[in-house]
C-alpha cells in the first residue's frame, strides 16, 4: 500500500486501469445465477460480490463490476489480487479505510470513496456469515 501511496496521481490512476483489466471474469457457474451476488447499493457503480469460503476457511471472491467503470474495477482488481485466497481473519482484519492509505483519496471523488467503503464493509460481512454457516458461497 505504500508505494500505492507514494506514487503520483496519475501513476495511480494508470495503476487503477491496470488493475481493471487483471479482475477476473465470473466462473460460468456465476455468470449464469448473477441474482445470488449481493449488490452494493452504496456504490454509484453498479458493483456485486460473493465470497466462497472453502473448509479451510480460506476466502475467495468474486466481483461484478462494468468495463465501463475501470476506477471501480481496478479497485476490485486490487481487492482481488490482495485478498482472493486470503484466511477468512486476514480479510476481517484489514482496515475499513484502507482504500485512502492507497492515496485513493486524490485520485477518486469522495462519493466512489463511500462506496469503496461500503464494499470493503459488504465483504466483511459475507466473509463472518459464510463463517457462522457450512453453505459455502454467501451473498
Amino acid at each position: 500500500m505504500g508505494l500505492f501511496a507514494e506514487a503520483p496521481r496519475e501513476v495511480r490512476l494508470h495503476a487503477l486501469l491496470d488493475y481493471s483489466r487483471r479482475l477476473p471474469e465470473l466462473p460460468p457457474w456465476l455468470a449464469a445465477n448473477p441474482e445470488v451476488m449481493e449488490r452494493v447499493h452504496e456504490c454509484q457503480t453498479p458493483f456485486s460480490l460473493a465470497v466462497e469460503i472453502s473448509s479451510g476457511d480460506a476466502v475467495h471472491l468474486y466481483f461484478q463490476v462494468p468495463a465501463e467503470s475501470p476506477t471501480v474495477r481496478g479497485y476490485a482488481g486490487i481487492l482481488h489480487e490482495a485478498l482472493d485466497g486470503a484466511q477468512a481473519p486476514e480479510i476481517l482484519e484489514v482496515p475499513s479505510d484502507f482504500y485512502m492509505r492507497m492515496g485513493l483519496e486524490e485520485a477518486v471523488s469522495s462519493l466512489r470513496l463511500r462506496g469503496m467503503g461500503a464494499i470493503v464493509a459488504r465483504l466483511k460481512d459475507q466473509v463472518r456469515a459464510g463463517l457462522e454457516s457450512s453453505s459455502g458461497v454467501m451473498t
